[in-house]
Parts: C-alpha cells; structure tokens; sequence
C-alpha cells in the first residue's frame, strides 16, 4: 500500500426529514447565500424548507447556476457575496450547483485574479481562506458533499479547481429530496458513481485489500440498485443506497493508498465540453473503451473486477476480462445510456478537435502510470466511436 494522507472534516446529515436540523449547524446571526440551479428546488418545495429552517437569518438567494457552472456566472454570485458582506454559503442541488459554491467561497476571499485559482489542476490552489460552506444535496452523482474538489467551465474547458479549504462543514442527505430527479439524471449519476469507484480501483495492484473490497462493494450495490431505483424511483432504501455509495465513492477513502486513473473523467470532460454530452453518459462512452486499449496495463485488475464484481472464474484471461467489459457495458446500456460516440452525433472526422482540446489542456500523459499519450487517447476515441 502506497504513503498517504487522510482528511475529511465533513459532517453527514443522513436520512428523510431533516432539513429543519440546518438551525443547529449553521452559525447563528450570519448572513447566508443560499445557491441553486434551476427551478426544481422551489418547484418542489426544497428551498422553501431551507428558508424556514434558517429563520432568523438574514437570506440571501442566487439561482441559475447551471450545469457544468461557468465561471461568468459564478463570478456573478462573488459580486453578491462580496457585496452584502456574506459570511456563509448554502449550496442546494447537484454537483453543479456544490462545485460553484466551492469555487465562489474561494472566490469572495481570493486577492487575485480569479481566473487564476482555475490554473493549478489537481494541486491545490494558493488560496488564504475562504467562506465556509454547507450542502443540501439533491441529486447523487459527484461525491462533491463530502470532498474539497470542483469542476468549472471557462473559455471552452473544464477546469479543476482543489483546495481543503473547501471542504463542506456539512452536508444534509436526504434521499427523499432527490426523487422528483428525472430518470436521465439519475441514469447519470449511477454511472459517474460507478467510474469514480473503478478509476480508483482498475488500476494495478497496490495491496490495499480495505479499498479493494469497499470499492467492490460500491460497484455490487450499483448493480443491484441501479435499475431499481430507477424503475422506483420513491424506493427508499435503493434511493438510499444510491445516495450513500455516490458519497462513499468520491470522499477520499478508497483512493487512499492506491493508484488512480482519471483518464475517463479527462476525456469525458472534453466531450462536455466540445458537445455538450451529459457528463455522466461521456463516462458510459469511454469506459468500455478504454479498458479494451489498456488491457495489457490494467490486465490484473480487470481479471480481480470480473471475478469478484461479475462472478466470471471460467475461460482465459482475455476471455474472462473481454466478459467483464461486455458485462459493463450492457449494465451501462440497461440504464438507458447508449455508449457510442455515433449515438451522440460525433464521427470520426472530430476526433482530431477532441484530441487537440486534450493537448490544449495539458492532458498529455494520463492514467495511473502518466503513460497514457495523446496517441493512445486518440485509439480509445476511435474504438468509442
């Protein structure tokens, strides 16, 4: 098991009805910006229950921040903040609205350039401090309620942005919230939950034998839940299930010690990017893909990910890892997610645009290894199409 570090400060709020407990957690007597997407949270009578459990603060709201947030609109909610002298933000939606409010609470203290907190990758950036945050998650999908990471779109790309400072005080999880999700939504969401869990996982071993069988548990109860909880979506306990495994699969513990491979994530994001695919179904795409071209290098793994995920103790090793693909991609497939490129209008005459936004951007040498070219990013685009 490799050297590393473990630190994760935030509070978990679980279970149905309880957002009236945000009086006990959010300081008394401060001024809170509350942020949101669309309308679906006062549609359905969430940012209504919010404001009644802050009474006796003074309220502030920001809505429209949108999917895969841009830093135009983001910069606009700092105005806000800056403005009325807010001392505490509430996110309430999905990844998208949680990674904005992460980058508006480093935003409002930053001195800089704001721009330049989008230029550090997965380092952290050379932030002081920043306004302290809670989330009321509504849609399961990023993990982003429980880690110090976010995404934001500028200028044509998605950019990482890490800082501990950022990491929620809370985060309130009731699954009953997210059940007005759209299936589509939920469909993505069960995908990035099961990428973020492999691409901490199908990598080579590393003797982490805790976060080997937790990561297979996260990716045995997708499989089980995943078309339940979208054919019931008013399930509770598979809703529930769905809701706790998002978390658990991005709040930094079973990457603690093991190698990680991003290279779905940052090419997904390129497509996102460039076509406007949901970011979920980019990973539903790359995946199977990738795992063909990266047999040799991930050959170990994957034979660990077809016996203990799939069941698959009989045949070759290339017929067992081949099965294990195919399997994937037929779940994949099962909750409605085609995984071509093809499905989604792209052809073969773009993959030189997708590859020069992965050069543009610094994304040269990808995977667990750093081995992954822009050669080899261009066979997995070719195989997806």
């Amino acid at each position: 098991m490799q050297n590393f570090n473990y630190y994760n400060p935030t509070q978990i709020i679980f279970g149905k009805d309880r957002l009236a407990e945000l009086n006990d957690h959010v300081p008394a007597n401060s001024k809170v910006l509350v942020l949101y997407g669309g309308g679906s949270v006062k549609k359905y009578g969430t940012l209504n229950k919010v404001t009644e459990a802050l009474q006796g603060r003074e309220i502030i709201e920001f809505g429209g921040i949108e999917p895969n947030p841009k830093y135009t609109t983001l910069m606009k909610a700092v105005e806000v903040a800056k403005e009325q002298n807010v001392d505490f933000l509430l996110a309430v939606g999905g990844g998208s609205v949680m990674d904005g409010t992460k980058f508006i609470a480093l935003a409002a203290k930053y001195e800089g350039n704001c721009e330049e907190l989008l230029e550090h990758g997965f380092n952290p950036v050379p932030a002081k401090s920043a306004l302290p945050l809670g989330m009321v998650v509504t849609l399961p999908a990023t993990g982003s309620e429980m880690n110090m990471g976010a995404v934001v779109s500028h200028n044509g790309s998605k950019l990482p942005v890490f800082s501990p400072l950022v990491f929620p005080k809370f985060s309130f999880l009731d699954p009953t919230l997210t059940f007005s999700l759209p299936v589509k939504q939920v469909a993505n969401g069960v995908l990035d939950t099961f990428i973020h869990t492999v691409e901490q996982y199908v990598t080579f071993p590393a003797e982490g034998r805790f976060q080997d069988r937790t990561a297979e548990g996260i990716l045995l109860t997708l499989i089980e839940i995943g078309n339940k909880t979208i054919e019931n979506p008013t399930d509770y306990d598979a809703r529930a299930n769905l809701v706790w495994c998002a978390t658990n699969a991005l709040n930094g513990l079973i990457g603690s010690g093991v190698p990680q491979d991003w290279t779905t994530h940052m090419i997904g994001h390129e497509l996102t990017a460039l076509f406007g695919i949901d970011h979920g179904h980019t990973l539903a795409i790359l995946q199977p893909s990738i795992w063909k071209v990266r047999k040799e290098q991930k050959h170990d793994k994957l034979l660990q990910y077809a016996e203990r995920v799939w069941n698959i103790t009989e045949g070759t090793d290339d017929e067992r890892i081949d099965l294990a693909i195919d399997k994937t991609r037929a779940f994949f497939e099962s909750l409605g997610l085609s995984t071509s490129l093809s499905s989604c209008g792209i052809k073969k005459e773009s993959i030189d645009e997708i590859v020069n936004a992965l050069e543009k951007n610094g994304r040269t040498a990808l995977s667990e290894s750093g081995d992954l070219t822009l050669d080899i990013s261009r066979k997995i685009l070719e195989d997806a199409l």
